[in-house]
């Protein structure tokens, strides 16, 4: 618990890609609108979340399991379901682009805020976003190249917040 009594979660979000990067906003936006504290650590490809420009994908041949349903057409045609083997998803130029085309329609048809949507209500609602430093130098990332309001540390600085969260969650 926080030190006035809310209650806390800490997230470590350490994936970059599409399908990952709406967990740890969508949880953290939720958490602190039912007025708990939240802090978010983004390591390693998580780090890229807080970019200035998201350009988060979607690769269907690291998920085997994602559903492709097509965002158009008549509803019989977007009630199919499209399983996209492998060799297909992994072999064919420009796939990965049609798939993330595809996926931020759907999202955009059914009404789903976009990643920079949910980063600016974490960031406007008061969730604190620490960048990882050890991420940073390693793939050479300056503090110039995040969003405003990113406070940028090592894993003590997310410990400190996360010794005393009631939630841990790595996403």
């Amino acid at each position: 618990m926080g030190e006035n009594g809310t209650k806390r979660m800490a997230l470590i979000a350490s994936k970059g890609t599409l399908d990952w990067a709406y967990p740890p906003f969508i949880l953290a936006s939720t958490a602190v609108a039912m007025e708990m504290e939240v802090a978010v650590f983004f390591t390693f490809y998580g780090l890229t979340l807080l970019k200035k420009k998201i350009k988060a994908s979607v690769s269907p041949a690291g998920n085997p399991a994602m559903p492709m349903k097509m965002p158009f057409g008549p509803e019989g045609f977007q009630n199919l379901s499209w399983p996209i083997p492998n060799i297909v998803s992994g072999n064919v130029p420009g796939f990965e682009t049609v798939a993330t085309s595809l996926m931020k329609k759907t999202f955009k048809n059914k009404g789903v805020a976009t990643v920079e949507e949910l980063r600016d209500i974490c960031l406007e609602s008061g969730v604190k976003l620490i960048g990882c430093q050890m991420t940073m130098d390693v793939f050479g990332f300056k503090k110039d190249d995040f969003i405003d309001g990113v406070d940028i540390g090592g894993a003590a600085t997310f410990l400190e917040f996360a010794a005393d969260a009631d939630i841990q969650l790595f996403v």
